[in-house]
């Protein structure tokens, strides 16, 4: 792309001065530099317009036809309400594709949900834009790089097809709770007398992706299996601490809507005090995933890389850009990680070396709510067609 570019630039002077020679008055003088018209003081003659076209060949040279930054879109509030597409999101697809239906950044659409397949998302979006599920990220999605635990035996708690999902993560004995109570219904009682006093399953580590439905039942067998270290029904005793592992596949907001809404965050708050009231030492999760998440837009990354590297695009991944509603997650999660790469410029030089957030009006976002100082936005928009509007104007961005 350089070569090419610089070529055009030669050829286009060489082409300029031949063409300005025959046309200009003997005494007057036209240089073009390295792109850049210099006209003397000497006007050009009115009737040639030259000057003009020069600039709009100046300009074409200065655009960028290859990416060198990745969108990392939100769904809910950004793309659809509920079922229902946002208007504005069909314009900005038809901005993002080429007449082949191929991206032409690298794009990829995270969400805080975690109670469905990947590919179930990616067909609710399917009506805006054919998308493969490579390009959706769940909450739980980085639980694919935790390969040391897919061997192992997992409870998991939440919503949804929970075993399609472990599997689908790559975990091979994922045991819902479900399971466990019909196996070991003596667990699930108050009175710890009428448990059995015999060996069950061992479980390796705790798996959340969710808030549940009952949230009684998972309260207490979710405690039973951390006091026991994977023995539930075995008696507790305090020597067993740490517990074993937590994955917690949704860090857990109240976010900033104008109805306070009871959900993973608040199972969490209940989860971490039953646990300190019994044994008066913090509950630790061994991950925290989900916006705002660290891990989370690490992965993130890591997915527009390989987009990137799939479609042989040579321009390294600069900046990310993270499209949102919601201040305490998208936007504070995206100041977060632009910290980080900021702070750590120096040790990861594959990374990005910065992540934007771009605060869209269509969603949850509430104008008239004080916010706290590390979720201000970089930009604000109306909606997500005006958001990639900002952007390819940010980045000099002309695609063919």
């Amino acid at each position: 792309y350089i070569k090419f570019k610089n070529q055009l630039k030669q050829c286009l002077r060489s082409a300029t001065d031949t063409w300005l020679e025959s046309n200009l008055f003997w005494n007057r003088k036209v240089q073009v530099t390295a792109g850049t018209v210099l006209v003397s003081k000497h006007h050009l003659r009115e009737d040639l317009g030259i000057t003009n076209v020069l600039f709009l060949f100046n300009s074409f040279l200065q655009l960028n036809i290859l990416p060198s930054f990745g969108f990392l879109f939100d769904i809910d509030g950004v793309l659809v309400r509920g079922k229902t597409p946002i208007p504005a999101a069909k314009t900005a697809f038809q901005k993002l594709v080429n007449s082949q239906g191929q991206f032409l950044v690298p794009v990829v659409f995270v969400t805080n949900a975690g109670n469905c397949l990947r590919q179930k998302k990616a067909d609710q979006l399917s009506h805006l834009l054919g998308i493969s599920q490579e390009q959706v990220m769940m909450s739980h999605s980085p639980l694919r790089m935790f390969k040391r635990y897919h061997e192992k035996c997992v409870l998991v708690s939440g919503q949804g097809p929970l075993l399609d999902i472990a599997r689908d993560l790559g975990f091979c004995q994922p045991i819902t709770i479900e399971t466990l109570r019909e196996k070991h219904p003596l667990l699930d009682v108050v009175d710890h007398d009428r448990r059995p006093n015999v060996l069950v399953s061992i479980y390796f580590s705790v798996v959340l992706f969710g808030e549940p439905v009952r949230w009684e039942t998972n309260l207490q067998l979710i405690i039973d299996v951390l006091l026991t270290s994977g023995y539930p029904g075995n008696p507790y005793h305090r020597e067993n601490y740490p517990h074993i592992p937590v994955l917690n596949s949704c860090a857990g907001c109240f976010g900033n809507s104008i109805f306070l809404k009871f959900g993973h965050g608040t199972f969490m708050v209940c989860l971490e005090n039953i646990y300190k009231k019994i044994t008066g030492k913090d509950l630790k999760y061994e991950v925290l995933m989900g916006k705002p998440s660290k891990l989370t837009y690490q992965y993130a990354e890591y997915l527009i890389r390989a987009q990137a590297a799939e479609r042989q695009w040579k321009q390294p991944i600069q900046t990310l850009y993270a499209v949102g509603d919601n201040l305490m997650t998208d936007v504070y999660g995206a100041n977060l990680y632009n910290r980080y790469l900021e702070e750590n410029s120096r040790k990861a030089s594959a990374a990005a070396a910065h992540c934007r957030s771009v605060l869209v009006c269509t969603g949850v976002y509430n104008p008239h709510a004080e916010v706290p100082l590390d979720t201000r936005e970089n930009h604000i928009v109306p909606d997500v067609d005006a958001a990639v509007d900002l952007v390819f104007q940010l980045e000099n961005f002309a695609p063919n």
